[in-house]
């Protein structure tokens, strides 16, 4: 997995979100980067270096909005 990533890109985060997911989908990029859990639907945002900090994979497989 590499660390180039584009807007509806899955991602692997480092560290495991509460519902015990840590596979998360880009849903805003700018100077903050908006990402959405794909098991609870939760969305956070954080900035660009934050997010490349804790970004740990990238499967670039796009997934479809219901």
């Amino acid at each position: 997995m590499d660390k180039e990533f584009k807007l509806n890109d899955r991602v692997i985060m480092k560290k495991q979100h509460a519902c015990g997911s840590n596979e998360w989908m880009i849903t805003r990029m700018g100077v903050d980067i908006k990402i959405k859990c794909v098991n609870c639907g939760r969305e956070i945002m954080m900035d660009r270096l934050e997010f490349k900090k804790k970004l740990k994979g990238v499967n670039h497989e796009k997934v479809q909005e219901d």
